[in-house]
């Protein structure tokens, strides 16, 4: 009798694990995987001169101030450059995490700049697998200098002195420490020397991070113009950086070849060869601040 009470006994327990088996992997089934999204692929915003892929959070505002000296071939009598400064201070604003708005002034030519970004794909794995972070990115700036009454031929009128930029931002962050961003980039100039180049410059941009450290991080980019004329006497904008972040902000310093801050200036009027020693250092200072609460 006590056997048999105690086989019935064993018979019912494993009835009742085997349909709890049974049961966890139908829950199993019937919930989806989760979609990881890569995040900081680049710590800012910049990664030398030009854009990175990344956006401000909803709510947040970044303060951003650009630094450009003089060449440093200029050698004792201009302080290797210290003695020149071009400026730019900006503020650009999340309106959501996948899209911004900013403006800022330029001191070389007087620029004022407007822009915007959106981040069109997220780089993600999981679920849903992204190979790539996708941000587009359209600019526009119109030059103050000169002032029109010095101006003597007087065709330097507001739309005369517009340009705009479109770029594609495309990145992959390989691991914790690699990072590689392609740029296409388009500018149309309303006004150019058309003996020396088309109103519209396209060129293609490489760049990248590696991270050495918690909070330093080596940066490059480098954009081949596509459609120069032989007699144009322009540049290739290349430029190296360091990122160090420090809490809320992160400071980039910087070693290229152009003085320019927009991207107009830097990519279609660089007048100085890197390896010629037409080196400008210079620095990048953002700082962010949560305006609104995040939804």
């Amino acid at each position: 009798m006590k056997f048999s009470t105690i086989l019935f006994c064993f018979l019912c327990l494993s009835i009742t694990v085997a349909a709890q088996d049974d049961l966890l992997k139908e829950l199993e089934k019937s919930q989806a995987p989760e979609v990881e999204y890569i995040e900081q692929t680049f710590k800012g915003t910049r990664l030398v001169n030009g854009q990175s892929v990344e956006t401000k959070g909803q709510g947040e505002l970044e303060f951003i101030f650009a630094h450009r000296f003089g060449p440093m071939n200029g050698g004792l009598y201009e302080l290797f450059g210290l003695d020149q400064a071009y400026v730019r201070l900006g503020l650009e604003y999340g309106v959501t995490d996948r899209l911004g708005f900013g403006f800022g002034r330029n001191s070389v030519d007087k620029t004022m700049d407007a822009y915007g970004r959106l981040k069109v794909l997220r780089q993600s794995k999981g679920a849903k697998v992204m190979p790539v972070t996708i941000t587009a990115f359209g600019q526009a700036a119109i030059k103050m200098s000169p002032r029109k009454e010095d101006d003597p031929t007087g065709t330097l009128t507001t739309v005369n002195r517009m340009s705009y930029t479109a770029q594609l931002l495309i990145a992959r962050k390989f691991n914790s420490k690699l990072s590689l961003q392609l740029m296409p980039t388009m500018i149309h100039r309303n006004r150019v020397d058309q003996t020396i180049e088309d109103n519209d410059q396209f060129a293609i941009g490489v760049g990248g991070r590696l991270k050495v450290s918690r909070s330093v991080a080596l940066t490059t980019e480098y954009y081949y113009r596509l459609n120069t004329f032989e007699t144009n006497p322009n540049k290739d904008v290349l430029g190296f950086g360091i990122d160090i972040e420090t809490g809320g902000h992160v400071f980039q310093l910087v070693l290229t070849n152009t003085r320019g801050l927009t991207e107009r200036a830097w990519l279609t009027e660089t007048t100085g060869d890197f390896f010629d020693g037409d080196i400008h250092l210079g620095f990048n200072i953002t700082r962010t601040f949560q305006l609104a609460e995040r939804k």
